[in-house]
């Protein structure tokens, strides 16, 4: 109970103090944006309008002291929303690696642990989005943002608790097993599916409210934010762990995701208000639709086929992550032999993606904007593998490739996921119809992300169990020829990408 007060006080303050204060700086000139009206000229005082809708240019809402459109400020309330589950997420992801690697409560030694976790992602995830499409198809968008949070929220403060009183009693399974291992392996498959699940839904409501060329503008600085809290968190993970342990840092993911859900209210509040709540007019919500694994698929199939740019993207994720996983073996398998602590090696962690995200902040905020501006999208589809490449290259040349050159791969890909790429991933669905937006990018999302790695894993066990373990010069070799096939997916996929003018016309 002490710790877990003692987490909350700190992660609030941390939350108010920093995150919260550097989100609204960062959005303070969001007011100009919103699907339905083009910019409107800030005044002094905003107009106390009860009513109005998508595209009414005069309507203006004030947040702090700036005026803003209805839309602007779902907007911004969503922003900061996804903002705290990534804070939440990123104390969390360290957190679950170490105690996943931990000889005392994890697999340390069991070289098939990472690629078999991973391969029972897919199966989660898919049991995730049935879940999802049960809430969507009852409550709507915002009735089911609410549930899945809610939902994070008490497994990963629930297995908090259970792992800090499993380490304290600690009691065996089958008087071989110790018992907190039945934990740490189910959540960090959670952890896993997770994320996407909730990111999804942020930012599905953000394209529903921005246009094209709004979406070009904005969607770097708000992914911004993201990364913005991902430094942070990344940051306070080894001092937070030193003082409330491991298991108070997962409690701390629990409070940032009540936190998101707060915001996210907000948010929908606001689109209530004024009639752009995202829907599909077709159907009422409260319907008695229950999703199948079948009905999941066949819905995607017609959808992939009916939007064939949904199709090639869900390809090229699947080729993207499968290199993820190939990098993420690597980075396990070193990181573990170079720090064998486990609070050391957590800290390291939060250290080391602090840094991936500051780099994609200074992207975010500094260059992806303007860039953007001259660069068409899928002209930037093609680029982005390339520098994946060159540094997978460089490490397949080393024959005991040292953790710093397999931590700069790793950087190099998820600097490129974080920000352009995920730029690129959400513009994509800013032109398309709701079940686009809604449906197909929680199956791309939810669970092309996590089969890419599931596929990926399956296959590295299936190879390690006919030709023995690889090592990281292997792996390393395999992860250049991924990376040849990433790009080329990526590129087939840049040629259903339309032009801005193109999308702003869809």
């Amino acid at each position: 109970c002490y710790s877990y007060y003692t987490m909350t006080n700190a992660i609030m303050e941390l939350a108010s103090s920093a995150a919260t204060r550097t989100s609204l700086e960062s959005l303070h000139s969001v007011w100009s944006i919103g699907r339905g009206g083009a910019a409107v000229v800030a005044t002094q005082a905003a107009l106390e309008l009860s009513g109005g809708g998508r595209g009414a240019e005069q309507i203006e809402e004030s947040f702090l002291g700036v005026s803003l459109t209805p839309e602007g400020k779902a907007v911004v309330f969503m922003a900061i929303a996804m903002a705290c589950h990534y804070l939440g997420y990123s104390f969390a992801r360290p957190v679950t690696v170490a105690l996943f690697t931990s000889a005392s409560t994890g697999y340390a030694g069991f070289a098939g642990a990472f690629p078999l976790a991973m391969a029972f992602v897919s199966p989660f995830s898919i049991f995730l989005l049935m879940i999802y499409g049960n809430m969507l198809a009852k409550l709507g968008p915002g009735g089911a943002l609410v549930q899945s949070t809610g939902l994070c929220a008490f497994v990963m403060t629930a297995s908090g608790v259970a792992i800090a009183f499993l380490n304290k009693t600690k009691p065996m399974f089958m008087g071989k097993i110790a018992a907190v291992k039945l934990i740490t392996g189910p959540l960090f498959i959670f952890r896993e599916s997770y994320v996407q699940l909730l990111t999804s839904q942020f930012w599905s409501f953000m394209s529903s409210a921005l246009t094209p060329s709004q979406s070009g503008r904005w969607f770097g600085p708000i992914a911004g934010l993201t990364s913005i809290a991902s430094v942070i968190a990344g940051l306070a993970v080894s001092p937070l762990v030193d003082r409330v342990g491991l298991e108070g840092a997962l409690m701390g993911t629990g409070v940032m995701l009540l936190l998101s859900l707060v915001w996210s209210r907000k948010a929908y509040k606001v689109a209530d208000k004024y009639g752009f709540t995202p829907s599909d007019h077709g159907k009422k919500h409260g319907d008695k639709e229950k999703a199948s694994v079948f009905g999941l698929f066949e819905k995607a199939n017609q959808l992939f086929k009916r939007v064939p740019v949904l199709g090639a993207l869900f390809v090229e994720i699947l080729a993207s992550q499968g290199l993820a996983t190939l990098l993420n073996v690597c980075f396990v398998a070193r990181l573990g032999s170079a720090i064998p602590d486990d609070t050391k090696r957590a800290g390291w962690v939060g250290v080391f993606f602090a840094l991936i995200n500051v780099i994609t902040m200074v992207l975010q905020f500094g260059i992806l904007p303007a860039v953007m501006k001259v660069v068409e999208p899928r002209d930037a589809w093609r680029v982005i593998p390339l520098f994946s490449l060159f540094t997978i290259i460089f490490q397949s040349f080393q024959k005991d490739p040292a953790l710093f050159t397999v931590s700069a791969s790793l950087l190099v890909m998820k600097v490129s996921e974080y920000s352009a790429r995920r730029m690129l991933d959400e513009m994509v669905f800013v032109p398309l119809d709701f079940e686009s937006r809604y449906v197909g990018k929680e199956v791309i999302g939810v669970f092309g992300y996590r089969f890419g790695k599931s596929l990926m894993s399956l296959a590295l066990s299936g190879l390690t169990s006919v030709v023995g373990n690889f090592g990281l010069h292997q792996l390393s070799i395999l992860s250049s020829l991924v990376a040849c096939g990433w790009l080329q997916t990526a590129w087939k996929l840049s040629t259903y990408v339309p032009t801005r003018q193109e999308a702003e016309e869809a």
